[in-house]
Formats: C-alpha cells, sequence, structure tokens
C-alpha cells in the first residue's frame, strides 16, 4: 500500500511498483489507508509523512498499537521530516526504513525487496500515548519554526526579485505556506490531545 497525497508523486510510486510486479492499493491519506487496511491487511505499507486529514506518523502509531496490524512493516518517505531526529523518531514508532524524497528509484525498489524479503524483529515495540504526542509536539515544533523562517525568507526574496523572476517563486511561497499552516493546524491539534491526556490524568 503507498499512502500519498500528492497525486503525481502517488501515481509514479504506483506504476514504479507495478512495473516490478508487486500489486498496488493506494491511499491519499492515513485515514483512508486504516479503513483499506481493516478490509484487507497489505504485506507493506509506504506512506508520506505530511499530509492532511491524518500523517503518516499518527498512522504508523496507530498500526503498531493494534494486534491485528501491528507487524504490517512500514517505509516512511518524506521530503519535509529529514532531520536525524525525525528519522530517530519514525524508527521509535516502528518504521523499517526511512527514506529522503525525492526517491531514487532503484534505491526504492531495493529498499522495498529488502523489507518484504528481511527480518524485521529488531523493530521497535509500539510506543505509549504520552511518549507519541510528547515526541510528534517536538518534531512539529521544530518543523514549524523551519517553515516559518524560510516563508519569511523567501517573503524578503520576493521583495528584490525583477518581475520576470518573481512568478516561480510566489509560487513556491504558497507552497510554502502551505506546508507552514498544516504543521500549524497539526500541532495545534496534538496540543489539544495532550491538555485532554493530563486532565484525564
Amino acid at each position: 500500500m503507498v499512502v500519498e497525497d500528492v497525486p503525481n508523486i502517488l501515481e509514479l510510486l504506483d506504476v514504479t511498483l507495478r512495473f516490478k510486479g508487486y500489486p498496488v492499493t493506494t491511499a491519499s491519506d492515513g485515514e483512508e489507508a486504516l479503513e483499506q487496511v481493516a478490509n484487507k491487511k497489505p504485506a507493506l505499507i509506504i506512506t508520506d509523512i505530511m499530509m492532511p486529514k491524518m500523517d503518516g506518523y499518527t498512522l504508523a502509531y496507530k498500526l503498531r498499537r493494534e494486534p491485528e496490524t501491528n507487524n504490517i512493516p512500514i517505509i516512511f518517505l518524506s521530503a519535509t521530516y529529514v532531520t536525524p531526529e525525525d528519522k530517530d523518531f519514525a524508527l521509535s514508532l516502528g518504521a523499517a526504513r526511512f527514506m529522503e524524497k525525492p526517491v531514487d528509484t532503484q534505491d526504492f525498489l531495493l529498499t522495498v525487496a529488502e523489507v518484504l524479503t528481511g527480518d524485521l524483529e529488531d523493530i521497535s515495540p509500539p510506543i505509549d500515548k504520552e511518549q507519541f504526542l510528547q515526541g510528534y509536539r517536538r518534531r512539529l515544533e521544530v518543523k514549524l519554526g523551519h517553515k516559518n523562517a524560510q516563508v519569511e525568507r523567501n517573503e524578503r526574496l520576493l521583495e528584490t526579485l525583477p518581475d520576470s523572476l518573481k512568478g516561480s517563486f510566489e509560487n513556491m511561497l504558497v507552497e510554502n505556506r502551505r506546508q507552514r499552516d498544516q504543521i500549524q493546524l497539526e500541532l495545534e491539534a496534538i496540543y489539544t490531545r495532550l491538555e485532554k491526556s493530563l486532565n484525564r490524568n
């Protein structure tokens, strides 16, 4: 199963895997993936991290908490969450591998083959809810800081550019703002969940 919210990337991964003979199902976010997994358990889940509705981190956490799905291997793909701390958190959630986008096709297919045929006994055990929320909060706060700095930098740069160059930078700025706003929403949701968890305790 490939879980990815960007249609052209989803199509590329789908076609690449099918070309090698793998049967593929797809989902555009974590919620859709969970619904499909409930009906048919995949041999492997390849998922992006930053997605609407339910991100890849939360998808992995939920899969690893359920006995029926906790042994499904997971490969994370990300262009945004790429620091060593991001990768460590992904592995703490039980990911078998972590790959940065854009992925090299040969490396990607080799990684898929290794995960499908390899021994996965060294995967981390499921973490508890508090560990997940606190770890995810830290990742989001760092990422939001980076995105805010990126947006501010691009806004300053845009003011200095000639009109002939502004178009592509404006598109980039729109995408950076979209990603920043998505991270902000996810962070607010985590704060709410943490507050509820603390109130229950």
